[in-house]
């Protein structure tokens, strides 16, 4: 069989590349990861002068060993396309000696988009590989990006529904815009009275419900998922990183085989973890320091070895990082534990029981890889000022988390190599934030009427995804309790 997929719960259940992107969740409530993970078959330096197109193929074909070659080129060449801003996809930007990776430069201006340009070519590639004749319905929850991101990758795909649960006033302004207004015969967006949290446990919920699935069979539809439990959202991630190596190899910043650091502000744990992916197919990363915001989750986990979710979940000016349960650090613990299906299960069971866990010595051991910091709001903000005095360079809330924590590891560790940002969003998405951070002026001012400042001040052109909500009209208004998902979801589906 080759790379194949297991679940994370059970080592025993096996299946292909399509099949784990096809289910997005395995059947036990697990995430499937690879067999083995996979190591590049070209050295760093032949990847120099590639483009962007052509180091996804090399990288992804080691995961999704059965797509043939002209299955995987052609979804690849259909996602990364004029639909990007800038021909390099993912520029590196150089702001005094650290390195921002752009991951914004897609159709809703978040890091979402390198992934979900492509998931939809995956999904139904891998629809009919396997003979699926039932429509797929994709279910995800959102802390702002993945729903737009997603929305936009399935409108009016054939044989696909989509359903996007966001949490009500627990996005910006932007980001709820992007997807009440999502134009498509297929697309449907709920906002639920709760945080991103209940919206994440109650799509998880759904997927592990038999009997849900037993009566949309019946009406010829079946579950999958956009989020990032999908591995088909995580193996594109793991391209931008080798991209970025090949690049700054590329522009002669270092020296082939001199080893990098990574920074990712991340909540659900996926950004970072395709980094720590790229790390094992041979990139020479050396320490993936995770950015937190004020919900240190993964921080304190870091720190300890400790991981528990009973906590204040706190609002913050960087939403999709407010996140108590990180979903794929599943996938790292399993790593960590031996592949321990058993473990890692008793540790998912006592966090969906308990609130919490904690990982062995051995476990904590193999963290080494890592390192944490994390920002509170009156930093992020100081940061945002602070880089924009000195260089002119405007960051989102998000980008700002990673710097000022690239900034603090650099300091408190005397660890000086190379820096690169996940920069994940466009300032644009969270105009207000960003321009209150610069100047306090700004704080009392309308969300949009600060978008033509933030051209001026960031000389940056306003996108185009901006431009096309300001006039758009609103198309989604239903609402729902936390607890209500399900029923929310029969409703639409006419179940």
């Amino acid at each position: 069989m080759g790379l194949y997929y297991k679940s994370t719960r059970n080592s025993n259940l096996k299946v292909t590349a399509s099949e784990a992107i096809l289910k997005g969740l395995a059947p036990d409530g697990g995430l499937f990861v690879p067999s083995e993970l996979p190591k590049l078959d070209v050295s760093m330096s032949d990847l120099k002068g590639k483009t962007y197109q052509e180091i996804a193929y090399l990288v992804m074909k080691q995961f999704l060993t059965d797509f043939t070659e002209e299955e995987l080129k052609s979804c690849i060449d259909k996602a990364y396309d004029s639909k990007f801003d800038t021909e390099e996809i993912a520029p590196l930007v150089k702001v005094d000696d650290t390195y921002y990776m752009e991951l914004f430069h897609g159709a809703t201006i978040a890091f979402k988009d390198m992934a979900l340009s492509i998931l939809p070519h995956l999904m139904t590639t891998s629809a009919k590989k396997n003979d699926v004749k039932n429509e797929i319905v994709i279910l995800t929850a959102t802390s702002g990006d993945t729903g737009k991101a997603a929305l936009a990758g399935f409108a009016d795909v054939e044989g696909t529904r989509i359903i996007v649960f966001y949490p009500k006033n627990g996005v910006s302004k932007v980001q709820e815009l992007q997807m009440v207004t999502q134009r498509g015969e297929n697309v449907n967006v709920v906002a639920i009275h709760g945080n991103f949290d209940n919206a994440q446990s109650g799509v998880k919920a759904m997927f592990e419900d038999k009997e849900l699935a037993e009566e949309l069979a019946k009406k010829g539809y079946q579950f999958s998922s956009a989020n990032s439990i999908n591995i088909g959202r995580l193996v594109p991630q793991v391209v931008y990183y080798v991209n970025a190596y090949a690049k700054l190899l590329e522009n002669e910043e270092i020296e082939d085989g001199e080893k990098i650091n990574v920074v990712v502000p991340t909540g659900n744990f996926g950004n970072i973890l395709a980094a720590y992916y790229a790390k094992q197919m041979g990139v020479p990363i050396d320490k993936l320091v995770c950015a937190s915001n004020d919900n240190k989750v993964l921080f304190d986990f870091f720190q300890t070895g400790d991981y528990d979710r009973n906590r204040e979940f706190i609002l913050t000016t960087s939403p999709s990082m407010d996140i108590l349960i990180s979903s794929n650090l599943e996938r790292l613990l399993y790593r960590i534990s031996g592949d321990d299906d058993q473990k890692t299960k008793d540790m998912m069971e006592a966090l969906k029981s308990t609130g919490k866990y904690t990982i062995t010595e051995d476990m904590k051991a193999r963290l080494d890889d890592f390192a944490a910091g994390y920002a509170t709001e009156e930093e992020c903000a100081q940061n945002i000022k602070k880089v924009y005095d000195k260089t002119g360079y405007v960051m989102d809330t998000h980008t700002s988390v990673a710097s000022y924590v690239c900034e603090c590891y650099q300091k408190n560790s005397g660890d000086n190599k190379k820096c690169v940002i996940a920069s994940t969003a466009s300032p644009y998405k969270f105009v207000k934030s960003v321009m209150s951070a610069i100047d306090l002026k700004y704080a009392d001012q309308d969300e949009f009427s600060l978008l033509k400042v933030l051209e001026e001040t960031s000389g940056r052109e306003m996108p185009q995804a901006i431009k096309d909500i300001l006039n758009a009209n609103i198309l989604h208004d239903l609402e729902c309790d936390a607890d209500k998902m399900k029923d929310t979801v029969k409703n639409i589906l006419e179940v």
